[in-house]
């Protein structure tokens, strides 16, 4: 019999196609990540979520759809998933170049340097950008 207990159930919320989302957001994964008491790597976290919850408005999100934000911690409890579900075509990459004065195209790049892993996934419609951290364990 295994006495460790069950990670949390994953959290999710829709999100509609305007401004007010991102920081919404936000403020879902930072409430999720205390409830689950992480702390470590808590700012990383949230700056990946508004990135991509960003970028899911810019460009995945067609109008009058939305965006599915779901978070939750891995098996071992050693790390934390986050996936953002639109229904846009394309596939997001990391810009080639990181120079330049264009305020666009560093969400992914963020990403890609705060979070462990990252990558893309197919739907029907759409796609899912998702990404890991490991959290220290408290």
């Amino acid at each position: 019999m295994n006495n460790e207990t069950p990670p949390p159930s994953p959290r999710e919320r829709l999100y509609r196609r305007e401004r007010r989302s991102v920081p919404a957001a936000r403020a879902f994964a930072r409430e999720a990540l205390a409830d689950w008491g992480v702390r470590g790597r808590a700012d990383d976290v949230v700056l990946c979520v508004s990135e991509l919850a960003t970028n899911a408005l810019l460009h995945g999100v067609p109008p009058g759809r939305g965006f599915l934000l779901r978070l939750w911690l891995l098996p071992c409890g050693d790390g934390v998933r986050v996936e953002v579900h639109d229904s846009g075509d394309g596939v997001p990459a990391v810009p080639l170049e990181s120079g330049g004065s264009d305020e666009g195209g560093r969400g992914l790049l963020l990403v890609s340097e705060l979070a462990d892993k990252w990558g893309v996934a197919e739907r029907e419609p759409g796609k899912v950008v998702w990404f890991e951290c490991g959290v220290p364990a408290d």
